[in-house]
């Protein structure tokens, strides 16, 4: 469960997004069918592009990924590819699913494709017949049309193809994308009223920026040669269906947001999002590598077919109550098979929230109204998560109940969503207090707690609960899915000096020497660091302010703090204080804080350093009283 924090101001603020999905796994669909060598930078590392690598290297293809540089290496194969030993596993990705089922038709042996119950429940029937057409054989382990299945393309027979547009563009998409390694040239044709055409666009552009000759003769009619592909160095645009959450964001609270690494040269079709919110009433401002959207007044209501770009109509959705008129969206039917029935959740949930909205055959109508407080049902859904995160912005106690579900698209989603809040947070009373282990930071935090009348919280005894936990299960504390999915069900609580998890006291185990040796571990997983920050920056919004020490309040959590300060001491000085408090032998405990400096200090995502515009206290050579004085000096000023 997440709780959504309403914004307290208007956001101000500039992001750096990830990558497109859609880009991103098309480009290493390209790149692994190229002859040569494939360099792609800016590109987005979440469940759905980590199942596309992971069913490639199967093929035998080499890729390197460098998450933090965002960037992967691929080393193309021309066409030639390995038949998989194992089942290829797609998890929920219907992108993955339905690039990858096409490569079957370049290998003469049998391959098996599976996935989670999601993507079993969606049909591939228009795809699979375009497949039995060009000699390509498939059996089913399950219902027909769906996965698992088993595909052999050794009687492969190329010959021009009828395919259905009226369900998907992926369909399309993905008999191009492989068609430049077929031996001949090969004609399709889109049959029926075709849906999300842009994204035909896209593939199209990203095949020809990779060397392939593809015709359009007529409008629905596309010749692809047989060139193959020639490796290159390619840049990913910023993900335009993850950037409308924020545009909406901006406009209808009358804010601003400016999103970078996007543009007027943009190739995604959900870019037409901010045209929708112009025709409503923000401002829009498109420049070379950036997108500025800002809110002008209530924005009015709008009736707007979305068949084109309907990955955004749930985004649309979340903004239409406080519209000043009726949203109505048409020609989005097809969703209904998406991740869920997304025409019947907007509804549902907007139902709960109070609000008069109701299904069409082809869309969904929503009134304006004020939201109220309820649980929304993200049906493992990230588009139904996200635009109900951009709801709760504006409503009080919207919560949602898995939010993890994000990872799909966009695992930092909430920590953006953060950003929006920071000209918020300047209003809160947040003492940050940052330091290494025993620089006396917990001692002045709670006198400084008192002294002020603010409640107090030691995130450090939040990891030290997870890390708890983690023994309790039997974790390797450096395996990150399961530590961090124990931390998304924990729940901390304190009551006074007392810390209780899933109900249960730990105070005194959360010391213990054995959480003592992980928990450094732990609190460098970037998983763990993410969802106890959002812990963190809720527990003080809700309480308009307070006291919290840790490792990187100012820096990280709180940057915009009432004030910072960071509290240090020498290493033997930090040592003898353990030593009096717990009785262990000093050099003992040197070591071990030297080891969780080095730790703390060196790992990738918010490591212990000293705030800008902290102040720095050292506290080796003072008393409690004297440290707490200087900092009340600088908070009351």
């Amino acid at each position: 469960m997440l709780r959504i924090d309403s914004l307290r101001k208007a956001p101000n603020a500039e992001l750096q997004l990830p990558g497109s999905k859609s880009i991103t796994n098309r480009a290493l669909i390209i790149a692994s069918l190229a002859e040569g060598t494939t360099s792609l930078s800016r590109a987005l590392f979440a469940e759905d592009t980590l199942a596309m690598i992971d069913c490639l290297k199967s093929f035998g293809i080499s890729i390197e990924a460098n998450q933090p540089m965002e960037t992967i290496d691929v080393t193309g194969t021309n066409g030639k590819l390995d038949a998989p030993q194992d089942s290829l596993w797609v998890r929920q990705s219907g992108t993955t699913a339905r690039f990858i089922l096409p490569i079957s038709a370049l290998i003469t042996a049998p391959i098996q494709v599976d996935g989670d119950a999601q993507i079993r429940s969606r049909p591939q029937e228009d795809l699979l017949r375009a497949l039995n057409q060009l000699g390509v054989e498939v059996a089913y382990s399950g219902e027909p049309s769906h996965l698992p299945l088993t595909l052999n393309g050794s009687n492969l027979k190329v010959k021009d193809i009828k395919i259905s547009g009226d369900t998907s563009s992926q369909y399309l998409s993905a008999l191009l994308l492989v068609s430049p390694c077929l031996p001949q040239k090969i004609t399709f044709t889109l049959e029926g009223n075709a849906v999300s055409l842009p994204y035909i666009d896209m593939t199209i552009e990203m095949m020809r920026s990779f060397g392939a000759i593809v015709e359009i003769d007529e409008p629905n009619t596309f010749t692809v040669h047989p060139t193959g592909y020639t490796g290159r160095d390619y840049e990913i645009e910023t993900d335009a269906s993850t950037a409308s959450y924020f545009f909406a964001a901006a406009a209808v609270s009358q804010g601003r947001v400016v999103i970078d690494g996007i543009g007027e040269n943009s190739i995604q079709g959900d870019i037409g999002f901010i045209n929708i919110l112009e025709q409503m009433g923000a401002k829009v401002t498109i420049g070379a590598d950036s997108i500025e959207v800002s809110g002008q007044n209530q924005l009015k209501g709008i009736e707007v077919s979305m068949r084109e770009l309907s990955d955004t109509a749930p985004t649309l959705a979340a903004i239409a109550p406080y519209c000043s008129g009726t949203v109505r969206v048409t020609d989005i039917g097809f969703i209904k098979n998406k991740e869920s029935d997304r025409v019947s959740a907007v509804v549902t949930e907007m139902k709960k929230l109070g609000i008069d909205a109701r299904a069409e055959e082809d869309g969904f109508v929503i009134e304006p109204g004020m939201p109220i407080g309820n649980v929304i049902h993200s049906y493992d859904d990230h588009r139904i998560a996200m635009a109900f995160t951009v709801l709760g912005l504006l409503a009080e106690g919207v919560v949602i109940d898995d939010a993890n579900c994000v990872a799909k698209t966009c695992p930092e989603f909430y920590e953006h969503i953060d950003t929006l809040r920071l000209e918020g947070d300047e209003e809160l009373a947040i003492l940050a207090i940052d330091g290494p282990a025993g620089s006396g930071k917990s001692s002045l935090a709670k006198l400084l707690a008192q002294e002020l009348q603010l409640e107090y919280l030691d995130t450090g005894a939040m990891y030290r609960s997870v890390a708890a936990e983690v023994i309790a299960a039997n974790i390797d504390p450096e395996a990150y899915r399961e530590v961090t999915q124990i931390t998304d069900n924990i729940d901390i609580s304190f009551n006074g000096q007392e810390v209780f998890v899933n109900a249960k006291n730990l105070t005194k185990q959360i010391r213990s020497p054995e959480v003592n040796s992980i928990v450094s571990y732990v609190a460098a997983n970037p998983g763990v660091r993410a969802i106890l920050r959002r812990a963190q920056r809720s527990w003080a919004r809700q309480r308009g302010g307070g006291v919290l020490e840790g490792r990187d309040i100012g820096s990280v959590v709180f940057p915009k703090a009432k004030l910072k300060v960071y509290v240090t001491a020498t290493p033997e000085e930090r040592a003898h204080r353990r030593s009096l408090e717990s009785g262990r032998d000093m050099k003992e405990i040197l070591n071990e804080i030297q080891e969780r400096d080095e730790i703390d200090s060196s790992r990738t995502d918010s490591p212990l350093s000293v705030s800008s515009n902290a102040i720095v206290v050292d506290t080796t050579d003072k008393t409690l009283s004297e440290v707490a004085n200087e900092v009340l000096r600088n908070f009351n000023v």
